[in-house]
């Protein structure tokens, strides 16, 4: 099968080719215009002209033939060879007010209808066409009577001097546009340069070199405004990219290390375990804590698919009321540390008229898991001795705040400008089981539901995490 024939770059529909087609588009456009316009005052000029010619020719022919009887015979045949220069196809005719023709000049006679007799002695003056001629009659009145003159030819000279007009702006017409193309073109081509530039700093960064910037200072053109700005956009955007890249990447790599370690650490406990007969004993205590492993991958793994969850689409149709939320997150803590968990809903003057003001638009089960891990932080990172205050207020302005407060060992400010990094855990908690997943899962989730997360905290004196939903966040 033969390859298709490549079209010549007139037929690439590229925005150079348009932009050039529609600037050769409109010229054509402006210039037939001119061009029909010039055409048609020149077409009414040359038709104004012979009229002229005609009525003159009507007034000579009335003037001789009424006059002529009382000249010398040779002084009119003078005056006829010196004035009355014949047009072609001349017909020239005088009839006298019965319709009668008195008069034919060298031609055949035309009879012409009664309407038109009519029309020349009620108008005095009357043009019409005669076949192939133009004619005129005039209403002539003399002493000796009246009479109708008819003065008829044809505009040879004016019809040959229209054709070469319509030729020479049809040449004109053609060789301007053919001009018109190539300027446009290059007009086009060196308008669009610059985008070409850009375009071709842009196609040079791949996934590989995100950190590359498309060059906004060396934009030659005069529309640096506009192109610039179309610049910085690519820069934002690559620059969006660029930390959404990285991000995964620092993702997938801290994902793994935290799936490998608990993996490595069972199958190691498991292999010491096989390696020989042990006592009911060391198995229990083998067991326990590959358990203990096992449950913290189950809980990593339940953290990072909800964190999944909450960045795709999630349906948030469930009417969710935060002061019953509270208690179920508190009778989902562990027994034993339940008790350090105190629910505080305010007084009775400062609840809600309407119950609704609770009420949360959202996913139960997404939120339900946001507040339990701001109460696990917060009774992991307190003493055993601590209570923690999970707390509600609803704000005369509208929105809801849920705080859970600690008296713990507190974050340093260094390490708040960090805490809602996937994976980030300081070094003076490292001690302590977790992932580092919680508080970014929790971010995550208020801002699915149209909330914010705020910590505020200091070092030995605990931390205060904020949930805020409705209007108190839309003003944030």
């Amino acid at each position: 099968m033969l390859p298709a024939p490549r079209f010549s770059f007139l037929y690439r529909v590229t925005i150079r080719n348009r932009l050039t087609w529609l600037f050769v588009g409109v010229v054509a456009v402006l210039l037939f215009g001119v061009l029909s316009l010039v055409f048609v005052l020149q077409s009414t000029t040359s038709q104004r002209e012979f009229r002229q010619r005609l009525r003159e020719r009507a007034q000579v022919t009335g003037y001789i033939y009424l006059e002529k009887d009382e000249m010398r015979a040779s002084a009119f045949r003078d005056f006829e060879k010196k004035y009355l220069q014949a047009l072609s196809n001349e017909i020239l005719q005088v009839y006298d007010a019965t319709g009668r023709v008195r008069f034919v000049a060298e031609d055949e006679r035309v009879r012409l209808p009664d309407v038109v007799l009519a029309r020349i002695v009620a108008n005095k003056e009357y043009y019409f066409q005669l076949g192939q001629r133009q004619a005129v009659g005039l209403f002539y009145q003399d002493n000796q009577g009246d009479y109708i003159i008819v003065a008829a030819a044809e505009n040879v000279y004016g019809q040959r001097r229209m054709q070469s007009l319509a030729s020479i702006m049809g040449v004109i017409f053609v060789v301007s546009l053919g001009v018109i193309f190539f300027l446009g073109r290059g007009f086009a081509g060196r308008a669009l340069a610059p985008i070409a530039a850009l375009n071709d700093q842009v196609d040079r960064i791949t996934a590989r070199d995100l950190h590359q910037r498309v060059n906004e200072g060396h934009l030659r053109t005069s529309e640096r405004d506009d192109l610039t700005r179309l610049a910085r956009t690519f820069n934002r955007l690559l620059g969006r990219l660029e930390a959404s890249f990285e991000g995964q990447r620092t993702f997938v790599r801290n994902a793994s290390h935290e799936l490998r370690t608990p993996l490595t650490s069972s199958i190691g406990e498991l292999q010491v375990l096989l390696a020989r007969e042990r006592s009911p004993e060391a198995y229990r205590e083998g067991a326990s804590s590959v358990l203990g492993e096992l449950q913290q991958l189950k809980t990593l793994i339940n953290n990072l698919l909800d964190m999944a969850q909450a960045e795709g689409n999630v349906p948030l149709t469930d009417e969710v009321r935060l002061d019953e939320l509270l208690w179920e997150v508190r009778e989902g803590v562990a027994p034993a540390q339940r008790n350090r968990v105190q629910v505080d809903l305010g007084d009775l003057a400062e609840l809600p008229d309407d119950p609704a003001a609770f009420v949360v638009p959202g996913h139960r089960g997404l939120l339900a898991r946001a507040l339990g891990n701001l109460v696990d932080n917060a009774l992991k990172y307190s003493a055993p001795d601590q209570r923690v205050l999970l707390s509600l207020r609803c704000q005369p302005g509208g929105g809801c705040v849920v705080r859970v407060a600690d008296a713990g060992m507190g974050i340093t400010a260094d390490d708040l400008e960090q805490v809602f990094q996937p994976f980030f855990r300081s070094a003076a908690v490292r001690g302590v089981v977790g992932h580092g997943v919680g508080l970014p899962l929790a971010q995550r989730i208020a801002a699915l539901h149209g909330g914010t997360l705020a910590l505020c905290s200091e070092p030995g004196r605990g931390t205060v995490a904020e949930l805020v939903f409705g209007g108190l966040a839309a003003e944030a």
